[in-house]
């Protein structure tokens, strides 16, 4: 059994996204819970956010029991990109590239 848990366009760029979530993938829901609060990063709040939802929906849905479940999956894919721009010397603008983040974690069971 799995359970599942997607954030999509989450306003924080991919790869600093990813450095918080390589550090909870396999470890327990109850430890990578903890990991992440103590963890001072910005993007630690939501990818803590999408672990619990995917424990409710772990817990909820499918009827898993919540001591047992870890961490089977965790990956950050790029979402829609803004595109802004700031303005330079002479009339010119340099382009800003706003990124954004879908981030999934998938729990599963262990026996």
């Amino acid at each position: 059994m799995e359970a599942k848990a997607i954030a999509k366009t989450v306003r924080i760029a991919p790869r600093k996204v990813r450095l918080v979530v390589d550090l909870i993938r396999g470890k327990n829901v109850a430890e990578a819970a903890a990991i992440l609060r103590l963890t001072p990063k910005g993007s630690s709040v939501v990818v803590e956010k999408v672990l619990k939802s995917a424990a409710a929906n772990a817990v909820n849905n499918n009827k898993m029991e919540q001591k047992n479940l870890y961490v089977k999956e965790a990956y950050v894919n790029e979402g829609p990109t803004l595109k802004r721009y700031l303005p330079r010397a002479k009339g010119s603008a340099n382009s800003l590239l706003k990124r954004t983040s879908h981030i999934t974690i998938v729990l599963g069971e262990r026996e």
